[in-house]
């Protein structure tokens, strides 16, 4: 019964990190980090924008135009 218990006690922190990685994933909090790894791949040479710049450009791609049709 012990090894049961240091098992789930070992495992807990990996299977936390993991949930948490997940809910910012889904709630999109984790964009400007996953954008700064691709612009690391795609873009080595351009410096990449700031965070308050991506997200504003962000809301602006969202909120632009129309969207609906009345």
């Amino acid at each position: 019964m012990i090894r049961v218990a240091e098992v789930l006690l070992l495992a807990a922190p990996r299977f936390g990190a993991g949930l948490w990685g997940w809910l910012r994933a889904l709630a999109g909090d984790d964009a400007y980090e996953r954008f700064l790894a691709h612009h690391a791949r795609s873009h080595p040479q351009v410096p990449p924008p700031t965070r308050a710049a991506f997200y504003e450009e962000r809301e602006r791609r969202k909120w632009s135009g129309v969207t609906r049709c009345c």
